[in-house]
């Protein structure tokens, strides 16, 4: 039977919630690698497109906008699923989200396969990004509710790893077609509504998977949150009732009006949502520059592009699993900072050699940029998720991850005419100005809060 909390139930719940964020689960490890897990189908839905729109515009002849359109359609969706899916993973429950969210993955990946046109394309790719934006969130909310402070964030720096094997299979995959020399349709066909197998294999495995203690706690629905926690961390939480309570629901918007009220937790916070732009941005220009660049060193077949881009992805990954594992070492502060200046300095010098004609030093630049980008990119949801409060923790996720799809939305849309119209040299200088930000950002207003927990 509900009753509505009394004061030292509010105190129990305060206990409940700082003993299950400080303490280690058995199982938490488990449930953040299927959280991460399911990047890799984001991965593969967000660019592999990127690798089979040639073969799109082949058959179809798009004009330019239609084009884009399919190409940032699902960033635009993401934008909206990142929103609407933090919020209602803090209403309804973060369990219900990820099943939603993989079930919706499996029919819209595979309804790419079956389109008509370039139109029905867009309409379904940007449907698509939505339970992308959306498993984000849920997801990173998942693992700073599931693992102990220190592990849980070295867990959601790891997410950078995870679109880089993510591309590298993609672009794999589609060598393996093109040795095949399949029919072009089917490359693109088979290609993007492949996305779906992989979500089938993460939703069979998160079945099973709980509700986060945390999460119950909040709601006050404390006899399941000790059925929880005895399976996750063999404690039934003995320190809260053994019935449920009615807990006021915290509004939304009070969100933002929260983090002004703690210094850390708003510096931590507005430093995240500038580096999710910034990285986001820096990495949705840079990837535009890759075919020109190629084409500029002398690769000149579809196939020879996908070997070069899977190396230097190949390198990207080998980042980002070094990022994580330093992260403990030199804290949030130091792998932002070493990342973004990676990133800067790489730029500068691809800049540099397309202004004297060192068509050769490129393909150094751009390892570096991606080495470093993997570095710069890692910490920018860890971060505004870690340091949210349990009742808002879905919201903030969904919010930061709006400051990743919006320039990725407009950069893969416009920057093409931007690109065409100031040059390659101008342009990649321009693109150098959002590492630069986002340094500025890491020296000057991120708090290091490796191992941070509430009060």
């Amino acid at each position: 039977m509900s009753t509505i909390a009394l004061p030292q139930e509010q105190t129990a719940i305060q206990n409940a919630v700082r003993y299950l964020i400080r303490n280690y689960s058995p199982k938490g490890n488990k449930v953040g690698w299927l959280m991460m897990a399911s990047i890799l189908v984001e991965a593969w839905d967000l660019y592999s497109i990127a690798f089979v729109l040639i073969f799109i515009r082949e058959q179809y002849n798009p004009d330019p906008f239609m084009l884009g359109l399919a190409a940032a359609g699902t960033q635009g969706g993401a934008l909206i699923g990142a929103l609407i899916g933090g919020w209602l993973s803090d209403k309804i429950g973060r369990r219900v989200m990820f099943l939603v969210t993989m079930v919706m993955f499996i029919i819209l990946a595979l309804a790419q396969a079956f389109v008509p046109s370039v139109g029905w394309l867009i309409v379904i790719r940007f449907l698509l990004g939505v339970p992308l934006g959306s498993d984000i969130s849920t997801g990173y909310t998942y693992i700073m509710e599931s693992m102990a402070k220190g592990d849980r964030e070295v867990m959601g720096n790891r997410w950078q790893f995870m679109f880089a094997v993510g591309e590298v299979l993609t672009l794999a995959v589609i060598a393996v077609f093109l040795v095949l020399e399949l029919n072009h349709e089917m490359v693109w066909r088979v290609t993007l509504g492949l996305g779906a197998l992989p979500a089938l294999i993460i939703l069979i495995m998160r079945h099973d998977v709980p509700e986060t203690a945390v999460w119950l706690v909040q709601q006050g629905r404390f006899r399941e949150a000790k059925e929880v926690a005895q399976q996750m961390y063999n404690d039934s939480l003995d320190m809260l009732p053994n019935h449920d309570v009615v807990l006021p629901k915290p509004r939304p918007s009070a969100f933002l009006a929260d983090l002004r009220t703690d210094d850390i937790r708003w510096r931590a916070t507005l430093y995240g949502w500038i580096a999710c732009f910034c990285q986001a941005s820096e990495f949705s220009t840079f990837a535009f520059y890759l075919p020109v660049l190629f084409a500029m060193v002398g690769v000149s077949t579809v196939l020879g592009n996908n070997l070069v881009t899977m190396a230097l992805f190949s390198l990207a990954a080998v980042s980002g699993w070094v990022g994580p594992l330093l992260t403990p070492k030199i804290g949030h502060r130091g792998i932002s900072i070493a990342g973004f200046s990676i990133v800067f300095v790489s730029l500068l010098l691809a800049a540099a050699a397309l202004y004297t004609d060192h068509k050769y030093v490129l393909p150094l630049a751009a390892a570096g940029m991606l080495w470093g980008h993997y570095w710069s990119a890692s910490n920018c949801m860890t971060i505004p998720t870690m340091v949210a409060k349990p009742e808002y923790r879905g919201t903030a996720s969904g919010f930061a991850y709006m400051f990743v799809k919006l320039p990725a939305f407009l950069a893969i849309f416009l920057f093409p005419s931007l690109f065409t119209a100031i040059g390659q040299a101008n342009a990649t200088l321009f693109v150098a100005i959002f590492p630069l930000i986002g340094l500025l950002a890491a020296i000057f207003i991120l708090p290091e809060v490796y191992g941070y927990e509430h009060d």
